[in-house]
């Protein structure tokens, strides 16, 4: 399977980098071997949005919240390697 391409866009007005780059962080770090590529995109309008290969898993608008990076891991898990263990991300 190809490795993935994650993009993450943020709002700048609404001072959403630090979120997105800790998301990245936290992203890069746990599927270190999954991903080929994560960007974040700038953008304007309340705009906070995870994508997998072009694919959107996550968007701010549609849930009223931001999401909670097991919760991310695990959606991304299941979409690039379903048989991965995520340790205590996996953990309720």
């Amino acid at each position: 399977m190809d490795k993935a391409k994650i993009e993450i866009k943020y709002c700048t007005l609404c001072g959403w980098l630090l979120r997105a780059s800790w998301m990245s962080q936290e992203l890069l770090t746990t599927f270190s071997e999954e991903i080929s590529s994560l960007s974040l995109t700038p953008t304007k309008g309340g705009i906070y949005e995870i994508w997998i290969n072009d694919e959107l898993v996550f968007s701010f608008k549609e849930m009223r919240r931001f999401p909670q990076p097991k919760e991310i891991k695990q959606m991304i898990r299941d979409r690039i390697a379903p048989e991965r263990d995520l340790g205590h991300s996996d953990r309720k």
